[in-house]
């Protein structure tokens, strides 16, 4: 049913989606990359990004519209021109995906994240743009969107923009669940089209949505009682491990 996976292997992967699920409902993203370093250790590589697919999606969902419709849509349009290069390239990069080495990739991308994050813990102000335009939608669309369909992660550069924008701790979480909710869908059609996602792996993928939804619920109960501070620290936190994770895959694969 789960092609070919043991049972130990599947008990594992439903551990490892409430884990993820309860960090992304905490300060909002780090689900895919959770899941793609902890699933990785002992799945193939398609498999891994394959089961992320479907908990992504629907952990995006509950995180865009919890303050309702009305509230996500406005995000939608607001940041649109961002959401819309990032989708675009996922789709063609997901077609990558089977094809092309990944480990130049992510030295690039988790080097600067992490240098980043760490700066900013440091207290130490990085100057990264603080007003949005049409310059840093493409920037940072393209580049998460690149690495979003290679690997299921697109969430670290995002969230580093977010936070040099100093948006407030609830646009924050809207305009990461509305964006990430874009993106895991096309993901979704992505790997459908590439063939990633498929009879094999798609049982797996969905057996993991209860989990990942508890954990989010577990998550959400952690953030509501987080100050704008701690939301912010914490955030770095998961992004000094985010961008090391990054670093750990490229160097070491």
């Amino acid at each position: 049913m789960f092609g070919g996976i043991g049972a130990e292997a599947v008990v594992a992967a439903i551990i490892v989606a409430l884990l993820a699920g309860m960090v992304k409902g905490a300060v909002g993203f780090a689900m895919p990359m959770i899941m793609v370093s902890a699933l990785g250790s002992f799945l193939p590589a398609e498999t891994t990004v394959a089961a992320l697919i479907l908990p992504t999606v629907v952990a995006n969902a509950m995180q865009a519209l919890r303050q309702g419709w009305r509230v996500a849509w406005a995000v939608l349009r607001d940041y649109a021109r961002l959401i819309g290069v990032l989708t675009v390239a996922i789709l063609l990069s997901a077609q990558l995906l089977p094809i092309l080495p990944q480990n130049v990739f992510f030295v690039i991308l988790g080097g600067p994240i992490l240098a980043y994050a760490l700066a900013e813990l440091a207290g130490r102000r990085v100057r990264l743009p603080q007003t949005r335009g049409a310059a840093m939608d493409w920037t940072v669309g393209l580049i998460s969107g690149f690495f979003g369909g290679l690997s299921g992660v697109w969430g670290p550069l995002v969230v580093a923009w977010l936070l040099a924008l100093r948006v407030s701790k609830a646009e924050n979480m809207r305009a990461q669940g509305v964006i990430y909710l874009v993106a895991g869908a096309a993901l979704f059609v992505g790997h459908l089209r590439s063939g990633v996602l498929n009879l094999h792996t798609l049982p797996l993928s969905a057996l993991l949505l209860l989990p990942a939804g508890l954990g989010m619920w577990i998550g959400f109960r952690v953030h509501d009682r987080m100050d704008a501070g701690r939301f912010r620290r914490w955030t770095l936190i998961v992004l000094v491990l985010a961008g090391a994770n990054l670093l750990r895959r490229g160097i070491m694969g």
